[in-house]
């Protein structure tokens, strides 16, 4: 038996290769193909166990063997819980659920958001077979029902409350397949529901025509959330400030939901949102501290440290901590990964072994992606193994004994270990900067400041204070008051005109060749060697996103769900139709999608038009407009609108012409006399023509029949010209719309539809896609293809972002 220690790193390096490999695949193969690579790795580690231990080939053979294995284990898990998924027959049907509320609920103004796991379901009379674990909206919320009918015999039916953790319950409800949105440079929500281990999605049926929500007994599950639920329902009774009260439920519980949206935004364009999120970064550094103010401590009694080492005590009471944090706050797939990789790390200090930090590091990946494979596909797995690898390589991490004495300073303490916290803060927030805007094209230019104050603001004073307040209510009071002290300083520092850097997002290989840059400035090596990192920075900070060429245009329509909203870019300027649809008090499409889209394409504004004022079309229009503040608005929308408020919106009369780059643009409708003889808002829809002279595409808003016959009646005297490339479809697909001689005046080779996944429209009506299947127009919808990229220099293509960017968890939309 040859000697295979050494074969480790390859293996664990093939493991995370695999893996990642593995998250490829756009469909999965046949359980019995996973076995059957199985089993040929384990033939090749086999011959690696038998083999010439001075053979050169054997690292090779390691990392394709524990590669081959990690694809195959990954492939076999995904079918596994694939297996489960919802039925797509009982979509949109109404059942009957009997389970558990698996999680603290999350409440908006809107209702309530949960967890809820399956014990037994019913469809009509039969029993049927769910997944174990579904994500649901309760819109109305708990309420009193004193005129519901009497429980079943065995049953009890509690009255009042909201719910709560661990309480069995029976409801009604009607379920999809997880879907959202695909949209370039996008959040992927279903990426993150098969993580959560979230199969299907829907709402409670609590009408007065359904079956009664019936609350059935307190049980003894979830111990844990129903103790998070207790403590943020005591914030928010005790603080009365809303802002302050969401950032103490984010701290201890974490419950980020709770966090004001524009107080997200300060946090964000201030580099701090990671101690305001239970993130993989925030509970590293709150197991930092621990372990270094455990040192600190420890080194105090002389008994202590005969007994235990205090280094060793640093690690074990610092990851113990970071554990219990980790568990008390929700216990996150991000909070997950990270105390693994704590777990790992910490174990391989204590232990006799003396690993060089990259195998150390290198372990610690290795068992985060064999716990959580999906996990590479994340951004806080990138910013918290970058972040520690950095720490490693710099000489600003842990480092062994003899190394530490090597490096004392002369510093007073206190002192030695402020420098020593700031340089670490500072070589983290260099290291992480290209990467941090490889993954969300912007970083904070004030984050270094910000943190150095924030961090150990939050962490020593801040959490300590909120934490404390679940044994003393008082201390959240004084936790009130630190946040506000934060709050001003931050708020200060975000308004600076030069507070964050945004730059089009760049493709993955520039963005990694800038990290390597930026770890290469931090390393402990001469100075001309780590002044080669900064040519490496430059593909990313340099990277300028494709433009049409002049005389050409591009349509761009967002996957926004039931809602318009199509970025239109010439070769320099851009227009905005619409902004989709407003989701929540807190959530809205420009925030959500519009907004980080523009950032991660680096679009600059001139105009934004809403076609009229329906909420499906200005939903996301502030938050756009708070983006773009030298973008005109252009609209039909009243004087009185709230939108008017922020920006004052000139009318989109019939008429309007400009022309951009070689491109024409001509407002079609409404006409000015349409302000005052027409009160229905769809009527009043702004109709927007593009032409490059070649082709032509026709936005149409809501526009029903009487403007279509209207706009039809003008093309055939000569007025306008209707024929158009491609249509972004009238009213979503509705049947008020898209009549057959509008089609036949139009003639598009193409139309897009805007529309969310089982809406409670029904849109696009099936009669209406018939007409333009008759025609032969090849429709798109959001649904099937996500964000829709047309360029008039291809008129005959449309790129599909849900096509292109497919995996196997994504959804198939029947």
């Amino acid at each position: 038996m040859a000697n295979v220690t050494w074969l480790i790193p390859p293996g664990l390096l093939g493991w995370v290769l695999g893996s990642a490999l593995q998250l490829q695949q756009p469909e999965l193969f046949a359980p019995w193909v996973y076995g059957a690579w199985a089993l040929v790795a384990v033939a090749a580690g086999v011959a690696l166990w038998q083999g010439d231990s001075g053979a050169v080939w054997r690292p090779l053979v390691a990392v394709f063997a524990a590669g081959l294995m990690a694809f195959s284990a990954t492939g076999l898990r995904a079918g596994w819980y694939q297996s489960g998924a919802l039925d797509p027959a009982i979509e949109g049907q109404d059942v009957l659920v009997t389970g558990v509320v698996a999680a603290m609920p999350q409440r908006n103004e809107d209702g309530l958001r949960f967890r809820f796991d399956i014990e037994s379901a019913r469809l009509g009379l039969v029993e049927i077979n769910l997944p174990q674990r579904i994500y649901l909206s309760w819109y109305s919320g708990p309420v009193d029902r004193a005129a519901e009918p009497s429980p079943s015999p065995g049953q009890t039916r509690l009255q009042g409350g909201d719910l709560a953790a661990g309480e069995r319950w029976q409801l009604a409800v009607r379920l999809k397949s997880p879907h959202g949105g695909s949209n370039p440079h996008g959040f992927d929500y279903e990426l993150w529901l098969w993580e959560q281990g979230l199969q299907a999605t829907g709402y409670v049926r609590a009408g007065p025509k359904d079956a009664a929500p019936q609350r059935l007994a307190r049980t003894m599950a979830h111990p844990v959330e129903r103790a998070r639920q207790w403590a943020r329902d005591r914030i928010v009774e005790h603080i009365n400030d809303r802002k302050q009260a969401g950032v103490i439920a984010a701290l201890v519980v974490g419950d980020q939901n709770a966090i004001d949206r524009a107080d997200w935004d300060v946090f964000r364009a201030t580099g701090v949102a990671h101690l305001m999120s239970i993130s993989g970064l925030h509970i590293t550094m709150f197991a930092w501290v621990a372990m270094l103010a455990t040192r600190w401590l420890w080194r105090r009694s002389a008994h202590l440290c005969f007994a235990l080492p205090a280094p060793t005590a640093g690690l074990v009471i610092g990851a113990s901590l970071a554990l219990l944090y980790a568990v008390f706050s929700g216990w996150g797939v991000p909070a997950q990964r990270t105390v693994l990789m704590l777990a790992v790390v910490s174990v391989m200090r204590i232990g006799a072994r003396r690993w060089p930090w990259p195998q150390v590091w290198l372990l610690a990946c290795a068992a985060v992606v064999a716990v959580d494979p999906w996990a590479i596909l994340q951004a806080g797995f990138w910013l918290s193994f970058v972040a520690v690898g950095v720490l490693f390589a710099s000489g600003a991490g842990p480092q062994p004994a003899e190394a530490q004495g090597a490096g004392r300073t002369r510093l007073p303490g206190f002192l030695a270990t402020a420098a020593r916290l700031m340089r670490e803060q500072w070589t983290i927030t260099l290291a992480l900067a290209p990467l941090t805007l490889l993954l969300f094209g912007q970083v904070s230019v004030v984050g270094l400041g910000a943190n150095l104050l924030a961090i150990p603001w939050v962490t020593l004073v801040v959490t300590p204070l909120a934490m404390l307040g679940v044994v003393f209510s008082a201390f959240w009071s004084l936790a009130g008051w630190a946040i506000q002290v934060l709050a001003w300083f931050l708020t200060h520092l975000s308004l600076l005109p030069f507070a964050t850097l945004t730059i089009a997002q760049a493709p993955v290989w520039a963005g990694a060749i800038g990290v390597l840059g930026g770890v290469l400035l931090v390393m402990r090596l001469p100075w001309p060697m780590r002044l080669l990192g900064l040519p490496m920075l430059m593909p990313i900070l340099l990277w300028q996103a494709a433009r049409p060429a002049v005389g050409e245009f591009e349509l761009l329509a967002a996957d926004i769900g039931q809602g318009n909203a199509v970025i239109v870019r010439t070769a320099t300027h851009a227009l905005l139709y619409d902004s989709g649809p407003r989701f929540s008090r807190e959530s809205d499409a420009g925030h959500r999608v519009l907004v980080p889209l523009l950032r991660a394409l680096d679009v600059t504004l001139d105009s934004v038009m809403l076609s009229h004022r329906d909420a499906d079309h200005t939903g996301g229009a502030l938050a756009v407009l708070a983006m773009q503040p030298q973008a005109t608005l252009i609209s039909s929308i009243e004087e009185q609108h709230e939108i008017q408020n922020v920006r004052k919106a000139a009318r989109c009369e019939a008429g309007q012409h400009w022309r951009w780059d070689g491109v024409d643009f001509d407002v079609l409708h409404p006409e000015v006399d349409d302000y005052t003889s027409i009160a229905k808002s769809n009527a009043l829809s702004c109709v927007l023509k593009i032409s490059s002279g070649r082709q032509t595409a026709l936005l149409a808003g809501d526009i029903e029949l009487e403007q279509e016959a209207s706009l039809v009646g003008q093309a055939a005297v000569g007025h306008i010209n209707l024929k158009s490339t491609v249509l972004l479809v009238p009213h979503h697909g509705s049947l008020t719309s898209s009549t057959s001689v509008f089609l036949d005046a139009v003639q598009p080779r193409l139309a897009v539809i805007q529309n969310g996944y089982r809406n409670r429209f029904g849109h696009p009506a099936a009669p209406v896609v018939a007409r333009y299947q008759a025609r032969g127009i090849r429709l798109y919808d959001s649904p099937h293809c996500g964000a829709a990229t047309w360029h008039s220099a291809e008129p005959d293509a449309v790129q599909c972002d849900r096509q292109q960017r497919q995996r196997y968890w994504n959804h198939r939309v029947p």
